[in-house]
């Protein structure tokens, strides 16, 4: 029996790799591949009012039922939320990653746009680059871009790859429906990823797209 594709998709926080990529998640899940979540931060710090560790179950349970929604498996690094560099180096992650991802063999990872503004996403997409750089594996897997935080993309050359998400659009807003906790404070504006997605579908020729680039 043929092992599975399989996908990464690499997030800051627990609800960016919805954001970015849902749709092209459930895609790949229907078309029998294998999607691993990598959530680097909890984003506690998006709570400040609130104990720590209840903050971070919190979210933790709202990305394993978003995840399982979608049909996606997520692993958690609980890096501290604006401390994913320094809690990187301290807690022996890259070696964690670099031996999973040499036990799946991805062909594909999805990771942060270095064009997005927010800080932790332009951590986790240096550290995307690193790990492609040192993991040995052969061939390399493909490296895409997402946005989140851009809602264009003025310096980027990659080349683009465009999703069709119409049949999975509904399955990426009720994932993202499982962000409880983000709703009473500053929730991901709807308007933006809706006209993200009808933009990007014009693309492809459909109601709804997601938009990546490879950078790799």
């Amino acid at each position: 029996m043929d092992k599975k594709e399989v996908i990464f998709v690499f997030g800051a926080h627990t609800d960016d790799f919805v954001i970015g990529a849902g749709g092209t998640i459930a895609n790949y899940i229907e078309d029998g591949k294998k999607v691993v979540s990598i959530i680097f931060s909890m984003g506690e710090l998006s709570h400040f009012w609130v104990k720590e560790n209840v903050i971070k179950g919190v979210r933790a349970k709202e990305t394993l039922v978003a995840g399982e929604l979608m049909g996606c498996k997520t692993y958690f690094l609980n890096l501290g939320d604006q401390k994913i560099e320094r809690d990187y180096e301290k807690t022996g992650s890259e070696k964690k990653l670099l031996d999973l991802l040499e036990k799946e063999k991805p062909t594909k990872i999805f990771t942060h746009s270095i064009e997005d503004p927010h800080p932790d996403h332009k951590k986790v997409h240096n550290i995307t680059l690193d790990l492609y750089e040192k993991v040995n594996l052969n061939p390399k897997p493909e490296v895409y871009v997402y946005s989140v935080w851009n809602p264009v993309s003025f310096k980027t050359k990659w080349p683009a790859l465009y999703v069709d998400i119409g049949k999975n659009f509904g399955k990426k807003l009720s994932a993202l429906k499982m962000f409880r906790s983000q709703k009473i404070h500053v929730a991901y504006p709807f308007i933006l990823l809706l006209f993200r997605a009808i933009k990007n579908g014009f693309k492809v020729k459909g109601w709804f797209g997601e938009k990546f680039f490879r950078i790799k």
